[in-house]
């Protein structure tokens, strides 16, 4: 589709509210539109449908899994400046491949609501569910375009509305912007420098965690710890984790060990990770491309599914037992949930990040640059990814 053919189509669904006035004149090259966020009547004023080239340096590659129990804050300094009008995103306009996102620097930044705080942004993981509502997979339940992609969100609270009680301007705090991943996800998301997110969404952010590695966890942490309450995991229970190199597998391995007392945990990777599930506290780490693991004589009490084989899955769970189910076909015993955000299961975690008990797993690829979202997202879609992908820093 052609850039005039989608502002066209963007702009059609949205003719209904007034432009904002402008004072630039648009080069021959550009194309200028307002785009309004119904939520808040704030808009939305891309300048160029051409993705703007920012000179940020990436940061050195952190090793995969990197306990800092007696690590400094942060080594970055965030300072809290007079809050903009507009800030710069990435923006999609139209449901589409990565070549849909745009960088915009003349985004509005958000209005913060009463239970809100507005965050300027300092790291951002992406996450497969972002994909998905960017290919409109589940636009039923979409929030209206455009959006600012992004769930995961590490940051410095820049404003607190009038009902916030437990932040203040300056404190450090991480969490999944979004309550429900699936249904009316926010159209202002983390991949900006500014986003507004409820306070019950948050947490502080862990003291021995800089904020990339505190943004890669909310969202797959949530996800990892729902699954295995939702099956009654407990102490002296067995797990076989699918696909336990990964954002979500690497912390149910650590949480079934760590938090919740697994008797034995069993989880499944390529044969380049393998040692990096036994430092995560699998027991028995299995090289898919050399053993099926439905052939194991020994079954589990849970297994979890974090990469779409259920079907497999079912053949390796104990008579009675639980397979979770993030991705592809159900089949029973399994069961597919979507995780709800909740600062409360952060607060709650947040001693054993500190202790260096659960530790971050950042892809050693990153991280991004926020010039290289594109990059990023291209690099998460082709499924090789080991832990999050992260996008730090943002400016």
């Amino acid at each position: 589709m052609s850039a005039s053919a989608t502002l066209s189509s963007t702009t059609s669904q949205l003719r209904t509210f007034p432009s904002l006035p402008s004072t630039t004149t648009a080069s021959p090259c550009s194309l200028r539109f307002s785009l309004t966020f119904p939520e808040n009547r704030k808009q939305i004023t891309p300048t160029s449908t051409s993705i703007q080239k920012r000179q940020l340096s990436a940061r050195t590659p952190r090793f995969l899994v990197k306990s800092q129990s007696t690590a400094p804050a942060s080594a970055d300094t965030v300072k809290v400046t007079p809050i903009p009008t507009e800030m710069k995103a990435w923006v999609y306009g139209e449901y589409g491949s990565v070549d849909v996102l745009k960088f915009d620097s003349n985004v509005a930044v958000p209005d913060v609501k009463e239970d809100q705080v507005l965050i300027k942004v300092v790291a951002a993981a992406l996450n497969p569910v972002d994909g998905k509502r960017r290919q409109g997979k589940f636009k039923a339940t979409d929030s209206p375009l455009p959006t600012v992609p992004g769930y995961d969100v590490a940051g410095v609270v820049a404003k607190v509305g009038s009902q916030v009680k437990d932040f203040k301007v300056g404190d450090e705090v991480y969490g999944n912007i979004n309550e429900k991943a699936l249904e009316g996800p926010k159209q202002f998301g983390s991949l900006a420098e500014y986003t507004a997110v409820e306070e019950k969404l948050l947490a502080p952010k862990p003291k021995n965690l800089d904020f990339a590695q505190a943004a890669g966890l909310p969202l797959a942490v949530e996800t990892a710890y729902e699954g295995l309450e939702r099956t009654g995991f407990s102490s002296g229970k067995s797990i076989l984790v699918l696909n336990g190199s990964g954002g979500v597998g690497s912390l149910v391995i650590q949480l079934a060990k760590h938090v919740f007392g697994a008797s034995s945990v069993a989880a499944t990777s390529s044969t380049r990770n393998l040692e990096l599930l036994k430092s995560l506290g699998a027991d028995l780490a299995i090289d898919y491309t050399k053993e099926n693991f439905e052939d194991l004589p020994e079954k589990f009490d849970v297994v979890y599914d974090a990469i779409g084989q259920c079907e497999r899955a079912a053949k390796a769970v104990k008579e009675g037992g639980s397979v979770v189910a993030l991705t592809g076909a159900v089949t029973p015993p399994g069961f597919r949930f979507v995780v709800t955000s909740n600062g409360a299961v952060l607060r709650k975690l947040n001693p054993y990040f500190e202790s260096g008990k659960v530790k971050p797993v950042v892809d050693p690829k990153g991280p991004f640059p926020f010039a290289q979202v594109v990059e990023a997202f291209s690099y998460l879609e082709t499924n090789r990814a080991t832990g999050k992908v992260v996008v730090h820093p943002i400016p």
